[in-house]
């Protein structure tokens, strides 16, 4: 497995003397977590696993403090998978379908059927954008490298890897340049043929920097400081209390005479909240926000 110091971050390097940028990405703890969270089979795991670690790449790419979503939607076993990266380094993602049909998948059509990809860049403070592409390739690496060419129209090859202890990937995008066309061209070919011998065991067993060594040892490679990566989810008993108030409290009490109390439970992070009638009476007795 990659170095110890590897798990749980993101590396950026650039080649010298070209316009190709890279990143590349390993997730053990944070993905275990999130797997654990909701007991998925392995089969599915590894999918899982491949969003989040497109999620990480994804939003290396943007320009500014943000959330990328990446969510795929099918008729297949499993009906969603969606993983999302926030401010760059936080993670959380969830799966939704019949596991134990989707156990038996070998490739994205297999678990998702006719479906397509969605990604979704929501700028801190900005207007939320989003860009969706049919899910034509067999793997996620293919249908997110359609998307860079057409919606980005950044010539992108992702390489994904995971198994069940680890979730792996490299990115290398070729930038706006300023060099002829020619020049341009003849980098983006000797990089973008190295990336394609990369296997998915070395990418499972070499660290980061013995990754690019292998593959680009004789192109100028600078690898950056990491950045660490982990499992955060947003949910709190004040955000719940807000989506229950925006149900009503008719529909709040009827729950809470039914059943005893109102409980809710995370979807990312199986947190439970419990409201008695106690607090569904605070809850409605508070004055409204006033908006200024």
């Amino acid at each position: 497995m990659p170095a110890m110091n590897d798990h749980d971050s993101r590396q950026r390097f650039l080649f010298d003397g070209t316009d190709i940028r890279g990143e590349i990405t390993s997730l053990a703890t944070s993905y275990q977590t999130l797997v654990a969270q909701q007991q998925y089979p392995e089969p599915v795991a590894k999918l899982f696993g491949e969003f989040l670690v497109a999620a990480s790449l994804l939003s290396a790419t943007l320009k500014f403090s943000g959330i990328v979503t990446i969510q795929a939607m099918g008729n297949g076993p499993l009906s969603a998978i969606m993983a999302e990266c926030s401010q760059g380094t936080k993670l959380r993602g969830i799966v939704r379908g019949d596991f134990d049909a989707g156990s038996k998948a070998k490739c994205l059509q297999d678990f998702l059927g006719n479906a397509s990809l969605a990604i979704t860049i929501e700028p801190e403070g900005g207007e939320r954008y989003q860009g969706i592409v049919p899910m034509e390739s067999d793997n996620l690496s293919g249908c997110l490298e359609h998307y860079f060419n057409q919606s980005e129209q950044l010539p992108t090859q992702i390489k994904i890897s995971a198994d069940k202890q680890l979730a792996t990937g490299v990115l290398v995008q070729q930038m706006p340049n300023r060099d002829t066309a020619e020049k341009v061209a003849a980098d983006w070919a000797h990089i973008s043929a190295l990336m394609q011998t990369l296997q998915a065991e070395e990418q499972l067993s070499l660290s980061h920097a013995e990754q690019l060594y292998r593959l680009f040892h004789e192109d100028g490679v600078r690898l950056f400081e990491p950045e660490a990566l982990h499992f955060f989810c947003s949910c709190s008993r004040q955000r719940t209390e807000q989506a229950l108030i925006s149900l009503g409290s008719e529909e709040i009490y009827d729950i809470c005479k039914e059943q005893g109390s109102v409980q809710i439970t995370c979807e990312f992070c199986n947190e439970k909240y419990e409201f008695h009638k106690n607090h569904v009476d605070d809850m409605f007795s508070k004055p409204p926000p006033i908006i200024h």
